[in-house]
C-alpha cells in the first residue's frame, strides 16, 4: 500500500497524510449515522454534561463505561452558568466514543477494511489490534482546544506500538482548526501516562520534557476523504474553531497484538467485547 519514500516519511516525522483514501459516499455515510446517533442521544443525560474535558482525573461512570459502549459527549462550552444547553444538541457535541468499531454496524464495517491492514502492516503493525474509536464534531464557533498530547498515554503498550488512524470527514483547514504536529517528535519520550486504578483513571506525568511551541509545529490541512496515520508518540493537538464551519474526523487507535498491552489501561477487552482487528 505505501511507497519507500511514505514509509520513510513515516519514519522520519512520525506522520502520513493519504488524500482520497476514502470516497465521498463513504464519508457522507458515517456523517449520516453520526447524525442518527445524535438524533437518538438524550441530552437530559446530566452525566454527559462537560464529560468532554480532559481532565487528569476521570471517576465518572458515563466516561469510564463508554470504553465498550457508543455514548455522546458534549462541548465545554455548550453549557450556561445554569447548566442548560446553549446550542441545538448536533451543534453542541465534542465528540461520539469510545466503541463505535464494534457496537455499531456502520463503523463496525468501515473499520474492517483489508486496505487498513495492509498500511498498518507497511508500517511494522503485524498484529493490529483496534481498542478506541471516536467520532469528533469540532462544531462551529466552541469547538474547544485540544492540548499537546500523545496517544500512547492513553493505551500503553511495551514497546510503545499504539497508532492512529484519522479520518476526515469533511475539509480540515487551520480556519475550522485541523491537526497540528511535531514533526520528528515521535522521537522524543512519552510524557504522561492515563492509568486506572478500580473506578478511577488518571493522568500522571513521567517526564519532564515541555510540549512543543506552535512554532516548532505544522498545521496538517487535509481534504474529506483523507487519512492521516500518525505514530503514538508524535505529539499533537488542535486549535480551538472559532469559525462557522464544522470539522468532522473518524478516529480509530490500533495497537500491535505483540506488544504487550497494560493491564492499566483504561480500556480492557472483555468476553462481551473482545478486542478484534481490521480483518
Amino acid at each position: 500500500m505505501l511507497s519507500a519514500a511514505q514509509k520513510q516519511h513515516y519514519s522520519e516525522h512520525g506522520y502520513l497524510v493519504l488524500p482520497d483514501f476514502v470516497d465521498a459516499p463513504s464519508c457522507a455515510v458515517l456523517r449520516e449515522r453520526a447524525a442518527q446517533i445524535v438524533d437518538a442521544f438524550d441530552p437530559a443525560d446530566a452525566s454527559a454534561q462537560f464529560a468532554s474535558k480532559e481532565n487528569e482525573r476521570r471517576e465518572d461512570d458515563y466516561f469510564l463505561a463508554s470504553a465498550n459502549q457508543v455514548r455522546c459527549f458534549f462541548e465545554e462550552e455548550a453549557f450556561d452558568s445554569a447548566g442548560a444547553l446553549r446550542h441545538l444538541k448536533e451543534q453542541a457535541l465534542n465528540k461520539i466514543g469510545h466503541a463505535l468499531h464494534t457496537v455499531d454496524p456502520i463503523f463496525s464495517g468501515f473499520s474492517k477494511n483489508e486496505k487498513l491492514a495492509h498500511i498498518a502492516l507497511d508500517l511494522g503493525i503485524v498484529e493490529p489490534q483496534i481498542w478506541q474509536s471516536m467520532y469528533i464534531f469540532k462544531p462551529p464557533l466552541i469547538g474547544g482546544a485540544v492540548r499537546w498530547h500523545q496517544d500512547a498515554t492513553y493505551l500503553a503498550t511495551t514497546p510503545v506500538s499504539v497508532t492512529t488512524f484519522w479520518f476526515a470527514l469533511e475539509d480540515a483547514t487551520q480556519d475550522n482548526a485541523c491537526l497540528w504536529v511535531a514533526p520528528g517528535g515521535h522521537r522524543g519520550p512519552l510524557r504522561e501516562i492515563f492509568e486506572r486504578e478500580g473506578e478511577v483513571a488518571a493522568i500522571r506525568q513521567i517526564d519532564a520534557t515541555p510540549w512543543p511551541e506552535y512554532s516548532q509545529a505544522i498545521p496538517l490541512e487535509a481534504k474529506a476523504g483523507s487519512l492521516i496515520v500518525f505514530h503514538g508518540l508524535l505529539p499533537h493537538s488542535s486549535k480551538a474553531n472559532r469559525s462557522t464551519r464544522s470539522r468532522h474526523a473518524y478516529t480509530l487507535h490500533v495497537t500491535d497484538g505483540r506488544a504487550t498491552y497494560s493491564d492499566k489501561n483504561w480500556i480492557q477487552a472483555t468476553a462481551d467485547s473482545p478486542v478484534s482487528g481490521f480483518v
